[in-house]
């Protein structure tokens, strides 16, 4: 097993972005580690948003009951459309912050956020997330201006 990329702030300069590009693949992460992994399953153009950018990204959440198999949520679902959000600035859960913000234009990746990094100790039980549950997201990132 390898050991989970932590981060404890939006990136801001290269070197915090370029931390924040690296991935981990088979990682189990703990009660005790806090942040998240990224495995990059098929690699963007290189380009990545900025702070403060509308990030339009399609995604797939797994998770539900403490079960990281189980869908809770996806984009793709019947109904359901791209998600666009201001990326780095809070208006989502810190996993997808500080991932989104390190990936470039159609960009897929897994990510795997320890609780504190997901809905932490509240969860999310309208989707089914429990409190202080690990999560997993397969995100696209589709555009950003």
């Amino acid at each position: 097993f390898s050991t989970p990329v932590q981060n404890k702030a939006p990136p801001t300069s290269i070197y915090s972005i370029l931390s924040s590009c690296m991935y981990r693949s088979r990682t189990l992460l703990s009660s005790t580690t806090m942040g998240f992994t990224k495995t990059i399953l098929k690699a963007g153009n290189g380009s990545l948003p900025r702070q403060g950018q509308q990030v339009t990204v399609h995604c797939t959440g797994y998770g539900k009951n403490n079960d990281l198999t189980k869908k809770f949520w996806s984009t793709k679902d019947p109904g359901q459309e791209p998600f666009t959000f201001a990326v780095g600035l809070g208006q989502v859960i810190k996993g997808w912050d500080e991932s989104v913000i390190a990936m470039g234009l159609g960009e897929v990746a897994k990510i795997h956020c320890s609780p504190d990094y997901a809905y932490g100790r509240d969860g999310f039980p309208a989707w089914g997330i429990m409190p202080n549950s690990e999560l997993v997201f397969e995100i696209e990132v589709l555009s950003y201006k």
